[in-house]
């Protein structure tokens, strides 16, 4: 069974960061990807970035590339998200997630396993 654990959510000042840490048990590096989605409320849930265990490639959505940096600590089983400069906008639930399915890096229906959310709020 397959348990993702986030922490590292807060309230930060625009132009400030954060770092999300997501703890895995019972996941194995062998297959697709991790990643971090994050919801607003009255908003559809939406893609923040991927990495596939594998490789180490990295995927971004365009609203974060150049302030966001996801990464992974095999060792540690965990798996990190650094905010940097962020934004009111960033302000949402984020999650972390996990899939040995084949699919695409930001679709959220095609991964399987979730963590219950932390929340990250941007105040300006």
């Amino acid at each position: 069974q397959v348990q993702l654990v986030e922490s590292g959510g807060g309230s930060v000042q625009a132009g400030g960061s954060l770092r999300l840490s997501c703890a895995a048990f019972g996941y194995t590096y062998s297959s697709n990807y991790m990643g971090w989605f994050r919801q607003a409320p009255g908003k559809e849930r939406e893609a923040v970035a991927a990495i596939s265990p594998p490789g180490g490639i990295a995927y971004y959505a365009d609203s974060v590339k150049g302030r966001f940096t996801i990464s992974q600590d095999n060792a540690k089983n965990t798996l990190y998200l650094q905010m940097n400069s962020l934004k009111p906008e960033d302000t949402a639930m984020y999650y972390c997630a996990a899939t040995y399915q084949r699919t695409a890096w930001g679709d959220h229906y095609g991964y399987n396993y979730w963590g219950q959310g932390t929340q990250v709020t941007v105040v300006s």
